[in-house]
């Protein structure tokens, strides 16, 4: 999803004050939506009970299984052309934040350290770190990587380039991440030193993604405002390099032979991506080969795709993905802590996942997947889970804690867009749901651009009392989710304030050992939980199809800033 510069601006100036970077992803648009939605209306908005379909089909037999990859190409191929339901707003990666710009940026610009596809973390740009006291982070910088005009990257590459993070003419969406940074210093010619306020063991996880990103100092000032946008691209240091935007058409990306990393030289000439924002003609294309492939597959699709095995294959892989209503006003309908939880057991999320994303998900009461407490110990992980506020289905449960709150026909306003079908589908079933025990929601439908300013701009969300998200986060590190609560902060979009669980998140970024700090970021989980802040309503897998001529990456949430394209090639 794009913002307009204008719109942007206004992030830029929220950024600048130090509230905090945007936070809102989008999904492909719809294909079948009015006929599903159809089905919805019969299974949940009449409240019927729905047994779960999320991970078995109507046989009782898997509904999908998850996979670490997909088999090794044996070829080189000139080039592949890849679906993308949407074009990137920029290519700079201080403003890189959607799927459709990190899908394209991962392939051309690197960051410090790699995400893998298991979602652990390898040295990238930076050949390790040492950490010689809790304020200081020394960062070794690989030697003889050169951008793509040829010249070397030095530590001054890599000061410039982190630096703009704590830049308020810059106004990075991926502020926060730099909240508690106090300089960045060239210490030696391939050394770099970040030197934090207080101890910060959040801020090295972060560096796997758009935070960690390196660009030549040289074309950053060169390049000035025009820095990523389609006519000046970006010089980093992928295996692929920027050749042409053409707007509202394709980004083109050519092989960029003097990578350095032999193990993920590219195995393809060229990758195009195209956009194709109908969903319809998205899967049409795939489906006849004009194009080779995708990530997120729209769910009413995947059905169809998996019966076309004579066109290719469709993968599940890892996803930190959760689907959440949040409410934006807890001053209002919703201020009252039973008011939320009553919305919540009035949906049927079982049916929902059903009739939404056709079974291809999985209930959940976190705001987290389990996919990102890869550190904490399996113990930690299940004490977190278990702690957490279970809202089972139950309408007349729901009604009494309405009437108890003393919000019977109490009104609020639910923004909500056709971003996709399972968005639409969502939607019409919360409003339903909140119909039945008692409330009046006003549906208030936005255009696309007009639903991501609610996530940037405080105005535009002024007289919205709920919203519904698809939220991923960007490192193995569950504390990345909960910081966006604490007081103040700008994603804490209802303004909820707990100085207990300010406290425990503030604690938990100091605490080296990732177990221990899981422990209080299940503490803190379970305080957000308690209070509904966010309603989580299920959980999403990563899907990609490739097409009969291709084959090589891995089906995992990871594409977002590890170079996929590059282990591309042919069968």
């Amino acid at each position: 999803m794009k913002l307009h510069r204008a719109k942007l601006l206004r992030t830029q100036r929220h950024n600048a004050q130090g509230v905090g970077r945007l936070k809102q992803r989008t999904m492909p648009s719809r294909i079948t939506a009015v006929g599903v939605a159809a089905v919805v209306a019969g299974l949940v908005l009449g409240g019927c009970a729905v047994r779960p379909t999320s991970v078995t089909d109507a046989a009782g037999g898997a509904k999908f299984t998850m996979s670490d990859s997909t088999p090794a190409p044996t070829k080189e191929i000139g080039n592949f052309n890849w679906a993308m339901y949407a074009e990137p707003f920029s290519l700079d990666y201080a403003y890189a934040f959607d799927y459709p710009d990190n899908t394209v940026l991962s392939n051309v610009c690197e960051s410090l350290f790699r995400w893998n596809a298991d979602l652990s973390t390898s040295p990238g740009l930076a050949t390790g770190v040492e950490n010689p006291d809790p304020l200081t982070w020394v960062y070794t910088i690989r030697q003889g990587v050169k951008f793509h005009d040829g010249s070397e990257m030095t530590a001054d590459d890599v000061v410039a380039s982190l630096s703009r993070h704590v830049d308020p003419e810059v106004g990075s969406f991926w502020a926060t991440a730099y909240q508690n940074v106090e300089s960045i210093e060239k210490t030696g010619d391939y050394e770099v030193t970040v030197t934090t306020t207080r101890p910060d063991y959040i801020f090295n996880a972060s560096l796997v993604g758009a935070t960690g990103v390196v660009e030549s100092a040289k074309t950053l000032e060169s390049a000035g405002k025009d820095y990523g946008n389609s006519s000046t691209g970006v010089n980093c240091t992928g295996p692929f390099q920027f050749e042409q935007w053409e707007a509202g058409e394709s980004i083109t990306l050519t092989r960029y032979d003097d990578y350095w990393d032999p193990d993920l030289k590219a195995k393809s000439q060229q990758v195009t991506f195209k956009m194709l924002p109908d969903a319809t003609s998205r899967i049409n294309a795939l489906q006849t080969g004009e194009i080779d492939g995708g990530f997120a597959i729209p769910s009413n699709a995947i059905d169809i795709l998996k019966a076309n095995d004579d066109a290719g294959s469709l993968y599940f892989g890892k996803d930190t993905s959760v689907q959440s209503m949040v409410f934006t006003n807890l001053g209002g309908t919703f201020q009252d802590v039973r008011v939320r939880k009553a919305l919540m057991m009035a949906i049927n999320r079982e049916a929902l996942i059903k009739a939404a994303e056709q079974g291809y998900a999985g209930k959940t009461d976190a705001l987290t997947t389990r996919s990102v407490w890869k550190d904490a110990s399996s113990e930690t992980a299940d004490e977190a889970f278990g702690g957490l506020l279970s809202t089972p289905y139950d309408v007349e449960e729901a009604k009494k804690l309405v009437k108890e709150a003393g919000a019977e026909g109490s009104k609020f306003v639910f923004a909500t867009a056709s971003l996709n079908a399972a968005f639409d589908i969502a939607a019409r079933a919360i409003a339903s749901a909140a119909q039945e025990i008692g409330l009046d929601p006003e549906i208030q439908t936005m255009s696309n651009d007009k639903y991501t300013t609610l996530f940037s701009d405080p105005e535009a969300r002024k007289n919205v009392d709920l919203m519904v998200t698809s939220w991923y986060l960007s490192s193995t590190e569950p504390l990345e989710m909960y910081s966006v609560l604490r007081t103040g902060d700008f994603s804490n979009y209802g303004g909820w304030s707990n100085p207990k669980f300010d406290e425990l998140v503030n604690t938990a970024y100091g605490v080296q050992d990732p177990d221990a700090r899981g422990k209080l970021t299940g503490e803190a989980a379970k305080l957000a939980s308690d209070e509904v802040v966010w309603g989580p309503l299920y959980e999403t897998v990563t899907t990609m199809w490739l097409g009969k001529r291709i084959t090589g990456a891995d089906p995992s949430i990871n594409y977002m800033y590890f170079p996929w394209a590059a282990k591309i090639g042919g069968h």
